[in-house]
């Protein structure tokens, strides 16, 4: 396999997708190392996820650790869901205008995609975090045996709060 680039030597290699690759690595290390959850759950993943889109459209990581203004960047990105989410939707299409205008395969795009529709397509039942603090009866959802009201919500906007509590405890 050949790193995701073009040299004159030809050769129809397989293009490996790096630039997602490491997003995905660094994005998971930061969540490993806020031990917030269990790697194997679907909120772990939508964290991982979000966090990986985030690296990847802001033009990956450093190799090593994460300078202090590396950090800060992306705790800004992370920061806010609405913003994120369009910021997430142009950052894929500049990426895939680029793409096209250059005629070449972007393996780590098509990875990309998937991540974003996985994030935007598959809902998890969660706590209702809109409902804190409103009177019960106004609650909308499913009430548990713990009393506590679960929705069912976009994966991105679990994971998207959870790479930003990663970042934070980084």
């Amino acid at each position: 396999m050949r790193p995701e680039e073009y040299g004159t030597t030809g050769g129809d290699g397989l293009l490996v997708p790096m630039a997602w690759m490491y997003a995905e690595y660094v994005a998971d290390g930061l969540l490993a190392t806020g031990d917030l959850m269990d790697p194997a759950t679907l909120e772990y993943r939508a964290g991982r996820e979000a966090l990986a889109l985030t690296l990847f459209l802001s033009d990956g990581a450093v190799a090593g650790a994460l300078p202090a203004a590396r950090v800060e960047e992306l705790r800004l990105l992370t920061a806010y869901g609405a913003a994120w989410r369009r910021w997430v939707r142009a950052g894929l299409e500049d990426r895939e205008r680029a793409a096209a205008a250059d005629g070449r395969p972007a393996p780590g795009l098509d990875l990309a995609r998937a991540a974003w529709r996985w994030l935007e397509e598959t809902e998890l039942l969660a706590a209702d975090l809109g409902a804190i603090g409103a009177p019960r009866r106004e609650r909308p959802g499913r009430e548990e045996e713990d009393g506590e009201v679960r929705v069912w919500t976009p994966a991105w906007q679990l994971g998207l709060p959870l790479g930003h509590l990663a970042i934070h405890l980084y």
